[in-house]
C-alpha cells in the first residue's frame, strides 16, 4: 500500500508536468499562427511532449499494476478465510 501511494504521487507529478508542457506548446503554436484545427495534433507530436506522455502513461501502468496486486492479495485473503471457515465448520 505504501508503494501504491508513492506511485500515485509519481503519477500525479508526471500528469502535472505533461499538462503544463502541453499547454505551453499549444500556446506557442497558437502564437505562431498555426491553425487551431491542427494545434493539438502538432503539440502531441512534439518529441518532448510525446516523451512526457510516455512517462505519464508508464506511471499510470505501474499504478494500475499496484492496484491489481492489492486486489489479488485481498482476494487471496478472502479465499483463505473461506477455507478456514469451512475447516472449522463456520458458514460465512
Amino acid at each position: 500500500i505504501d508503494t501504491l501511494a508513492k506511485n500515485g504521487q509519481r503519477l500525479a507529478q508526471s500528469e502535472m508536468h505533461y499538462r503544463m508542457e502541453l499547454a505551453k506548446t499549444i500556446l506557442t503554436l497558437r502564437a505562431d499562427g498555426v491553425p487551431v484545427t491542427i494545434i493539438n495534433d502538432l503539440a502531441r507530436g512534439d518529441p518532448k511532449i510525446a516523451a512526457l506522455k510516455f512517462d505519464r502513461d508508464t506511471h499510470q501502468s505501474i499504478y494500475d499494476a499496484n492496484t491489481e496486486a492489492i486486489n489479488a492479495w485481498k482476494l487471496e485473503a478472502r479465499i483463505m478465510e473461506a477455507q478456514i471457515g469451512r475447516e472449522w465448520g463456520r458458514t460465512e
